[in-house]
């Protein structure tokens, strides 16, 4: 959704507006104003900072991406997750780095992309190269290097470069 230069960020500014009325844990008049003063206030002071926002070009693929594919990766990988540490033997995990080529280029792409694997129980990223090129991630288990970057690179990487190429 985009914005007009009095509500440059409306999603934001409903999501403030719904935080600060549930921070409050009112929904009187005055927290309902207050609420939307800041919503609107903040996002346009803050303006000048955002970066250019990536356009959703495939906005079917983003939503049915958002929940059958981070949504269900996410409970799916909350699951796994206590059935690992709760193994009688967690000696048998297999922590490790691995290193991920990415064929994307944009700035706030990448920065999704490394979200959504640090979202996803298990997977950490934790560091991009100086030239954006390569993904470094963190998994509590990787079994097999090579098969957990086809994974990312297909589930989540792919996937995002067709949302978000025009």
């Amino acid at each position: 959704m985009q914005g007009n230069r009095w509500i440059p960020h409306p999603l934001m500014t409903v999501a403030l507006i719904v935080l600060w009325l549930l921070l409050n844990n009112t929904y009187s008049f005055g927290h309902i104003l207050l609420g939307t003063l800041l919503g609107i206030m903040i996002p346009w002071f803050t303006n000048r900072f955002w970066p250019e926002r990536p356009r959703i070009c495939k906005r079917r693929l983003f939503l049915r991406f958002f929940f059958m594919t981070f949504v269900y990766d996410v409970v799916m990988s909350n699951i796994n997750v206590v059935r690992l540490i709760l193994k009688p033997d967690i000696s048998t995990l297999q922590p490790k780095f691995i290193e991920v080529p990415l064929d994307i280029d944009d700035p706030m792409v990448i920065s999704i992309l490394a979200n959504v694997i640090s979202m996803t129980p298990g997977t950490v990223s934790s560091e991009i190269s100086a030239d954006h090129k390569t993904l470094i991630v963190h998994g509590l288990n990787v079994p097999d290097e090579q098969a957990a970057i086809a994974q990312i690179k297909s589930r989540y990487e792919a996937t995002l470069k067709e949302i978000f190429t025009c």
